[in-house]
């Protein structure tokens, strides 16, 4: 049974609520897909049929159209097309689930749901590459052989975010879109190589890691292989909890607009966040045994840092060597759990991480609540019921601003909870709930899970999806890692970026898991440095070696310094 408003015990990892234990156990590996040769592309147009779906193009595309780190991406059929095509008696909108599908002439027999991020409104190109997270992919699905498809979740970009008015294109956008276009896409890969899919994987990052998630729990007859990179377990529950500290940081902004809108950047501006960051590195750094610009040890830097001891307090004004004593009360605050006026939990805290440095931090914690409003209308258009009644607010971004800033936890956060006239879905419930027994089925049949999660992740908390794990390693008693395993990133922010070893291939290592048995012990990850093939990350420290590596481990082992090179991975062990 949910709680409507707070979230479950601390000893259910005050995420999930656990219902008895799984003892299903997992069926023998599905074992490795076969390639086939290409057997038709632009026929597909009109020999191609599948209810609801229509076919608007195919073509063959040449080697070399597509590039991918430098490297040419293989001859492949593009073919687009739409789904469910409807007016809504709701908004009187027409919305349809359009897509996009990559074929390669040289297929490896596996198929590809290439998760959606942000509030979705448009088909990426279906080649699996950034939107499956990591930094910089060397190599991208289509690369791999995959046959992939992408969408746009059911709306169209004109259409973010008030397609929040209609119920079914909130279901299409937080699920349906998934369960509505695979079998299609299996299909037309049949047509196209003669055969269906051997094996076939769902991935994405952000938005599309928790889609991911959701296709494992309501889906998990048709992916063996999931693999979710920074998800947003709980995506409203983190709106809410973000949106809700904007009253924190609005008392210790020093500049109220910049080119007439709010500017909560000055609430902690970057050089405010050096000093956080290196105050953290100086109490952590050396907790996994080497200082090195990275803090492994997260559980023993949540005790060895205190924001109110370790940093300095200012005596006078605030000139960036110093937080005032408000300033210091806030950052606490904003890195603890959320709750509402009943000190119920509605979304965990957040880690104190060197990744604060990162520009993108910023990005999430001011500039998507106020001035690109990504946070105040997804809040109250897509996930409250009933939807914010000003739909000027879409637009108008003083206007969000002004939501963001009045905005309640008790008051407007509930709504997330809750249904009302033709909203029948509480946004837990088509965004997905994720508790741990809904994952017994995907076990059952020998499918297996990798998350991957940055800790100076600034809007979807490591806590959480921590807990989360915690919680379905319990329901597993104990046995979680048999199917699922999840890797923490340090210092990685939001899906890629910050001071980090950020590169990985977690879909081969998921490949890899699912066809030929081989759980990964640690997943070895790259720096991007200056002449990354992938593309150079900027926040890579100077005095980092541009090719420096280190081991992702499976929670809750870290990497540990043992003996060698401290910029090679192979001088790190995964150990508690």
């Amino acid at each position: 049974m949910r709680t409507p408003h707070a979230l479950p015990s601390a000893a259910c990892a005050v995420l999930i609520v656990m219902s008895g234990c799984a003892t299903k156990e997992h069926s023998s590996r599905p074992g490795a897909a076969t390639p086939a040769p290409l057997q038709k592309c632009t026929e597909l147009a009109t020999a191609f049929g599948f209810a609801n779906a229509r076919i608007t193009g195919a073509t063959l595309e040449p080697a070399g159209r597509l590039v991918n780190a430098g490297q040419p991406v293989g001859e492949h059929c593009r073919v687009t097309g739409r789904m469910n095509e409807r007016t809504s008696p709701v908004d009187g909108q027409a919305y349809a689930i359009g897509f996009e599908m990559r074929l390669p002439t040289n297929w490896s027999g596996r198929f590809l749901y290439q998760g959606n991020g942000g509030t979705d409104g448009v088909v990426v190109a279906a080649d699996g590459g950034n939107s499956l997270g990591s930094g910089g992919l060397l190599r991208n699905a289509l690369q791999m052989g995959f046959a992939v498809i992408s969408s746009d979740a059911g709306h169209s970009s004109a259409q973010n975010p008030l397609f929040g008015l209609d119920p079914q294109a909130r279901r299409d956008y937080g699920h349906n879109a998934i369960g509505t276009l695979t079998p299609m896409a299996k299909a037309l890969i049949r047509s196209a190589y003669g055969k269906g899919p051997d094996r076939s994987y769902i991935g994405g990052t952000s938005n599309g890691g928790r889609q991911a998630l959701v296709a494992a729990t309501l889906y998990p007859d048709a992916f063996d292989g999931v693999l979710a990179q920074s998800p947003g377990i709980h995506l409203p529950r983190a709106s809410v909890a973000n949106l809700s500290n904007v009253k924190r940081w609005d008392t210790v902004v020093t500049t109220r607009e910049v080119n007439g809108q709010p500017d909560y950047e000055s609430a902690l501006p970057p050089a405010e966040r050096e000093l956080v960051a290196r105050a953290v590195l100086a109490r952590c750094d050396a907790l996994d045994g080497l200082s090195d610009g990275l803090v492994n040890d997260v559980e023993a830097c949540r005790t060895a840092f205190d924001p109110a001891r370790d940093l300095p307090t200012c005596t006078g004004e605030r000139d960036g060597r110093c937080l005032s004593a408000a300033q210091k009360i806030v950052l606490a605050a904003v890195h603890g759990p959320a709750r509402n006026g009943a000190g119920e939990i509605i979304y965990s805290g957040f880690p104190f991480d060197p990744g604060i440095r990162h520009p993108g931090w910023a990005e999430w914690k001011f500039r998507s609540s106020l001035r690109t409003a990504r946070n105040p209308v997804s809040v109250g258009f897509i996930f409250s019921s009933p939807p914010v009644a000003d739909l000027a607010m879409a637009t108008d971004t003083r206007k969000s601003a002004a939501f963001a800033l009045a905005f309640d936890i008790d008051r407007d956060g509930s709504k997330i909870f809750t249904t009302s006239g033709v909203y029948t879905d509480k946004a837990l419930d088509f965004m997905g709930t994720l508790e741990a027994p809904e994952f017994d089925r995907l076990r059952g049949r020998g499918g297996k899970v990798l998350v991957f999660h940055g800790t100076a992740d600034p809007i979807f908390s490591s806590d959480h999806t921590q807990a989360w794990y915690r919680a379905l390693d319990a329901h597993q008693q104990g046995r979680a890692a048999e199917f699922a395993r999840l890797f923490l990133v340090p210092g990685q922010g939001h899906s890629r970026g910050g001071p980090a070893t950020e590169q990985y291939d977690g879909l081969a290592a998921l490949v890899d898991w699912v066809e030929n048995g081989r759980a990964p012990e640690r997943i070895v990850a790259s720096a991007r440095g200056a002449g990354n093939p992938g593309g150079a990350n900027t926040d890579v420290p100077a005095d980092w070696s541009p090719t420096r590596t280190r081991p992702l481990c499976p929670y809750p082992q870290l990497a540990r310094y043992t003996a060698g090179d401290t910029e090679s991975a192979a001088s790190f062990a995964c150990r508690r």
